[in-house]
């Protein structure tokens, strides 16, 4: 019998959260078979079993949170008497206990014969791992989701028979119709007089947020400055780019082009500060963050050596990265690498919003929804397609006026980005 303890998953990592189980008790599992997914202060990892052998328990239930070293999944000798026979099991609906089945043509069954020589599996109390032959009824068991080793077979010897599985089913319905007791009153928060609707504990993943954008705000003296733009040159190229048979580069990797070039153009908005050394780092290139929402919260995996990929390798990568966010599937060089980040909160639907810089990044910029509204055009009133561009900045590395050139710059490659694309 061997316990699998919760690896060491690096960078400081001290406890992950169970999300959910990929295996079940009574499952036979070979090395590297996954059998949890764990989220951890970085991102959602697969983990898979070092050992071969029979689930005999599992540690805990979807989200609790287990400490590095403690114990995640306990599996059963694969060379012990449950493994065989469920190797040689043949049809029938009965799940045999210990011992071997008789070649013989009587059918009689065995007691198992113990000796002195027997690996430890055989001496594993009968309620820790239910030994199963049948195929059918350990289906049966496991499609309902019920743990063989509370159970207490009616059959021969005390054998587990597919009634007992039958029978253990409907007394959970049974149970589940009972008239439930009525809850009790939530607690009342003593400033508002107002009863908890509930309570959520952070996640490792909500912590490590918190953590970074509590440290954005005390340490980082920011300044906001924003412009509006006509991005009807930016839709119309888009547009432009699209055939029947490719869909072309997508806006934001457009956008995210522009901004790479206003990187380069200023790098000082592309660094970080060495509070130690009391220096100003700059960058010799651009690992372009995207802010991405998810199911689990906000996250920003960047787009390694954008300053080196073409808009089409732009694009690839952003959906790539996007698709990767949803899946709980970035690695954590992806979620910490970024040197810049750019925030495209007009998916939400809304125009502006003053963001909190990703330390230890110095800038970050927001790009609006681009709708229709009137615009003075050569002096008469237009409808043109207008979006917010807002950029929050660290003012320890730059000043107002270098902050404003770049913020410029890439509003008028919104506004004309056919003549920027020629100096790209």
């Amino acid at each position: 019998m061997n316990t699998f303890l919760l690896p060491d998953l690096g960078e400081g990592l001290t406890e992950a959260e169970i999300v959910r189980w990929l295996v079940k008790v009574g499952d036979v599992v070979a090395v590297d078979t996954p059998i949890a997914e764990v989220e951890t202060a970085k991102s959602i990892v697969e983990l898979p079993s070092p050992y071969a052998g029979v689930i005999e328990e599992l540690h805990g239930e979807p989200g609790t949170t287990v400490p590095v070293g403690k114990p995640l999944i306990t599996v059963g000798d694969p060379d012990g008497a449950a493994y065989r026979q469920e190797e040689r099991a043949g049809s029938g609906n009965v799940l045999v206990g210990y011992g071997t089945v008789d070649a013989a043509t009587s059918g009689r069954r065995r007691k198992p014969r113990v000796s002195g020589t027997a690996p430890a599996a055989r001496s594993v109390p009968e309620n820790k791992v239910p030994l199963v032959i049948s195929p059918l009824v350990r289906r049966l068991a496991r499609d309902a989701e019920v743990d063989l080793r509370e159970l207490t077979g009616s059959g021969e010897g005390g054998l587990i028979v597919r009634r007992d599985v039958e029978q253990a089913i409907a007394a959970r319905v049974a149970a589940t119709q009972e008239p439930v007791a009525a809850p009790r009153p939530e607690p009342v928060a003593p400033r508002t007089g107002l009863p908890e609707l509930r309570r959520v504990p952070m996640s490792g993943f909500r912590k490590a947020v918190v953590a970074t954008l509590s440290r954005s705000r005390a340490e980082i003296p920011e300044a906001t400055t924003w412009v509006d733009v006509d991005a009807t040159a930016l839709v119309e190229l888009r547009e432009s780019l699209r055939s029947a048979t490719d869909p072309g580069p997508g806006l934001l990797a457009l956008m995210a082009r522009f901004v790479v070039a206003g990187l380069l153009k200023y790098p000082e908005l592309n660094g970080y500060v060495d509070t130690e050394r009391e220096e100003l780092v700059q960058y010799d290139g651009v690992n372009l963050g995207l802010a991405a929402q998810t199911d689990r919260g906000l996250v920003v995996p960047a787009v390694a050596g954008a300053h080196a990929l073409t808009t089409r390798g732009l694009d690839a990568e952003i959906r790539r990265l996007t698709e990767s966010a949803r899946d709980g599937r970035l690695t954590q060089q992806e979620l910490t690498c970024g040197t810049f980040t750019l925030n495209n909160y007009g998916s939400f639907g809304v125009d502006g919003s003053a963001a909190i810089i990703n330390h230890p990044q110095v800038a970050i910029l927001g790009v609006g929804r681009i709708i229709d509204r009137p615009w003075v055009v050569d002096g008469e009133l237009a409808i043109r397609k207008l979006t917010q561009l807002s950029l929050v900045f660290d003012h320890r590395v730059c000043d107002g006026g270098t902050a404003a050139a770049f913020l410029r710059f890439v509003a008028d490659a919104f506004e004309n980005p056919a003549s920027v694309f020629a100096d790209l």
